[in-house]
């Protein structure tokens, strides 16, 4: 086998090297050459003679017990578990993909912690969701467009009759019972007047057909993925009768409420976290607690550096539990779980100890909270005293995304009580509880998959070649794999990159896998779960030497544990991953074929034309693209885009906000010049999300399928005669 790596800034020159089975990483820095040599921890050299190659196989050859396309329709998941007050039932929302409208739907179901009942409670064509128990457990508010716009509902749980408590022209969100029941409160956005000009045009004669009027931006972010340009708008905090009426708002200022609510213990007033600065906008990781009573008097309670959210009233309303987060201008740093005195004072971190990111607080009683966490893949709920002392809960939550293996989760807890959602490998979410013990009380795919033969997730732990670091990844055999044989291997990179995939159900890679390749993703460095030292390496580094290195170890430990083919490896990822790929491929060609999705190709021009660089700029650069043009450049896969050769597929929304189309059309137009094998696919109306529709998601995988099959080179295969 012979392996190239690039000079990431020469355009001519390739180093080649020839090796055997195992093979070994000759990586460049960015200005000087680095030579390191492969390390793996867990994968030594098997000495066989195990020759056979397996290729892709045709969609002809598919058989009927293996995943397919058309099976992502049929799949359904648990999400927003919440437990009844008096701890005997919970309700969730049953997602369910529609196969006639191409799209999501989302019911209400309700099952008895014991098991021995479950039962739809809001299902139908329409979508029902963020269902909250009223305090005493007899009623169900709820969210729906059942007629039309969402609007706030409410369910009487004795006898099944409904309200329409709401008659509003935005969506609600964030819905929150009083203490008492008698009112609910929610966010909702509202239209601003800001006309930044007086412009004085000609009337228009009676029947005359001009041109639409002209559209103002003044705001210095002015979009939002999924949203496209925004109309001046912000969102505030309303209250509104639980038994119906008007809907009356309690907030006011040019400045966004958004987030979790929570009411005194009395009702008199309502905790949120918001950014009420006359500079919000250009403060992302700035927010303080306040609260607002039911005249509209505002009080702040925090003022700390950073971002204070979520604030969650103790039972007795002594305490606050809230997240905070400190204003250090890098691009990842741990939220920590704290608790103040209900009047902003005696604040203490209960977290201090925990090396991640932590969320979702509930009260278990007045002296313990509960909290979500990832670690290592997946996620575990746990609970923390007044004192700091920390328990495991539940562990292996996660199965909240059907495409790509992202560490994503929910639960609620009602005193001893916690439902939550748990997938496997092989499953979606599932609805778990646990009080003395686990229980699953749903098994939704059972009637889709249960007959299928999918591919088992393996974990693989080893080092970085570059500097010895371990890093965490898996991977997913062919359904009937066969240990006599290699297989071509498919590299799938996370988004982020301060994100994380773990070993749940993913149907993207579970089809890639039906296809005959080994799947390979990792945790590389940056990534969460691993605390904040590792999801940091790659401040300033993305993408890089660093983060190609990880995942290169791991393919070659692949190759020496002799699963993966060396001559058949391909690579893709979306976002974070689009980037990382691309990347890649301008350090190596020792890839067949990628599938870059949804990049950055370029830096200096993304953090200018895309929806988050008010962020991006101060936290993960050293400062402003024109003051530090080298930086951006070295980070950008267009400064590789000279050594490329691997044929690339580009696939992109048209919509796309947060990594713009004309990132896409950069590296598109630079590849043609060079004269690789390209070819760009637009997703016609999709933001950054390709795969938010079942449709997408079947177009997006077996594009990439359709991409690497053409240079997989099935033809070429040989079987050696058996020994």
């Amino acid at each position: 086998m012979t392996a190239h790596y690039f000079h990431p800034h020469c355009k001519t020159t390739k180093k080649s090297f020839t090796t055997g089975r195992i093979s070994t990483a000759i990586l460049f820095s960015l200005g000087t050459s680095l030579l390191s040599t492969l390390l793996p921890a867990t994968s030594v050299a098997q000495e066989d003679t195990r020759t056979v190659n397996s290729t892709p196989t045709s969609p002809a050859s598919n058989k009927a017990h293996h995943f397919a396309s058309e099976d992502i329709f049929n799949l359904e998941y648990v999400s927003e578990a919440q437990v009844s007050p008096d701890k005997k039932q919970v309700v969730y929302v049953r997602r369910s993909n529609d196969i006639m409208s191409d799209s999501t739907r989302s019911n209400i179901w309700l099952a008895s912690v014991d098991g021995s009942e479950h039962r739809p409670l809001l299902s139908s064509k329409h979508n029902f969701y963020s269902p909250r128990w009223s305090p005493d457990g007899k009623r169900l508010a709820y969210l729906s467009n059942e007629e039309g716009k969402p609007q706030l509902y409410v369910r009487w749980m004795d006898t099944g009759q409904t309200a329409l408590v709401t008659n509003v022209t935005s969506s609600p969100s964030s819905i929150t019972w009083s203490p008492d029941g008698k009112h609910i409160a929610f966010t909702m956005s509202v239209d601003a007047e800001e006309k930044p000009l007086k412009v004085n045009m000609p009337k228009k004669p009676k029947g005359a057909n001009w041109s639409p009027s002209f559209e103002y931006i003044t705001k210095a972010r002015y979009q939002a993925d999924g949203r496209g340009v925004l109309e001046p708008a912000y969102t505030h905090i309303f209250v509104v009768p639980s038994q119906g009426g008007t809907a009356r708002q309690l907030t006011s200022g040019d400045y966004h409420h958004r987030g979790s609510l929570s009411f005194s213990h009395d009702g008199a007033k309502i905790y949120f976290s918001a950014n009420r600065s006359s500079n919000w906008e250009y403060e992302p990781i700035e927010a303080d607690i306040y609260t607002v009573d039911m005249q509209g008097h505002i009080e702040q309670l925090t003022s700390f550096k950073g971002r204070e959210a979520s604030p969650v009233v103790s039972p007795n309303g002594k305490h606050v539990a809230y997240e905070r987060r400190s204003d250090d201008k890098v691009m990842y740093k741990n939220t920590y779980l704290y608790v103040m005195k209900a009047d902003g004072t005696e604040h203490k971190n209960l977290t201090e100890t925990i090396d991640n990111a932590v969320s979702n607080f509930v009260w278990k009683d007045n002296k313990n909270i509960y909290f979500q966490q990832s670690v290592r893949g997946l996620a575990q709920v746990d609970s923390v005293s007044l004192s700091g002392k920390v328990t495991n809960m539940a562990s292996g939550l996660g199965g909240t995304t059907l495409g790509r293996p992202y560490v994503f989760a929910t639960y609620h807890a009602a005193g001893d009580v916690i439902a939550y959602t748990k997938g496997a490998t092989n499953r979606p979410a599932d609805l778990y509880v646990t009080s003395d013990d686990e229980r699953q009380l749903t098994s939704l795919n059972e009637d889709v998959l249960g007959h299928k033969t999918l591919g088992e997730v393996k974990e693989i732990v080893y080092k970085s070649s570059i500097d010895g670091e371990e890093i965490q990844g898996w991977y997913i055999l062919p359904p009937d794999y066969d240990s006599s044989k290699t297989y071509p291997l498919i590299l799938e990179i996370h988004g982020g990159p301060n994100l994380a995939y773990g070993p749940v159900f993913t149907a993207e890679l579970q089809r890639m896998a039906a296809e005959g390749y080994v799947v390979f993703y990792d945790n590389h460095r940056g990534s969460t779960g691993y605390g904040e030292r590792f999801a940091l390496l790659l401040q300033g580094k993305y993408s890089s030497k660093y983060d190609f290195a990880d995942h290169m170890s791991g393919v070659d430990a692949l190759i020496e544990k002799g699963i993966a083919d060396p001559e058949k490896l391909f690579i893709t990822g979306g976002s974070a991953g689009g980037i990382a790929s691309a990347y890649a491929i301008g350090l190596t060609d020792r890839f067949k074929a990628a599938v870059v999705a949804k990049p950055v190709i370029n830096w200096l021009s993304k953090v200018l034309t895309a929806d988050s660089g008010l962020y991006q700029i101060p936290f993960q650069f050293p400062g402003k693209p024109w003051d530090n043009v080298e930086h951006y450049w070295k980070r950008s896969p267009l400064s590789l885009v000279g050594n490329v050769t691997t044929p690339t597929m580009l696939i992109t929304g048209v919509n796309d906000k947060r990594t713009p189309m004309s990132e896409t059309e950069q590296f598109y137009q630079a590849l043609k010049i060079q004269k690789v094998d390209t070819v760009l696919v637009k997703v016609p109306e999709s933001s950054h999300g390709i795969a938010t529709k079942p449709s997408r998601m079947i177009g997006k995988v077996e594009n990439i399928l359709a991409w690497f099959k053409k240079y997989s080179g099935a033809d070429e295969a040989t079987t050696p005669d058996a020994p």
